[in-house]
């Protein structure tokens, strides 16, 4: 498939793209189309991979865009691994030019256990 230019762009958690390939995985058993590999692949990954609901990712990335040193590219990736410690924190933060005050990683990893499932 050749793409000609993206029109629009938008970042998901995890869980929210399982809420959405449940919807067409719905639709298709509904209409009774044979389901292709890379799509049961999908959702079969996003089942086994999503830590919370949609509505709890999204609010968690929405209360970690409010921190200082928060990209939403980060918060996105937070919401996916749900991570329990400090070094979790810090490992996504590796790439990054700036570090993270103790306070700064208990109030993430605060914010995580608030919305967990």
């Amino acid at each position: 498939m050749i793409v000609k230019e993206v029109l629009e762009e938008e970042l998901l958690t995890l869980p929210e793209a399982r809420e959405i390939l449940d919807g067409i995985l719905q639709e298709r058993t509904e209409r009774d189309e044979e389901l292709g590999y890379e799509f049961r692949k999908a959702v079969n990954h996003a089942d086994l991979f999503s830590k919370t609901t949609a509505a709890k990712a999204r609010t968690l990335v929405n209360k970690l865009l409010e921190m200082e040193k928060m990209k939403p590219e980060i918060a996105i990736h937070i919401a996916d691994l749900m991570p329990l410690s400090r070094d979790e924190v810090r490992s996504i933060y590796a790439k990054e030019r700036f570090t993270l005050s103790d306070e700064e990683l208990d109030t993430i990893l605060e914010l995580v256990m608030e919305n967990m499932e």
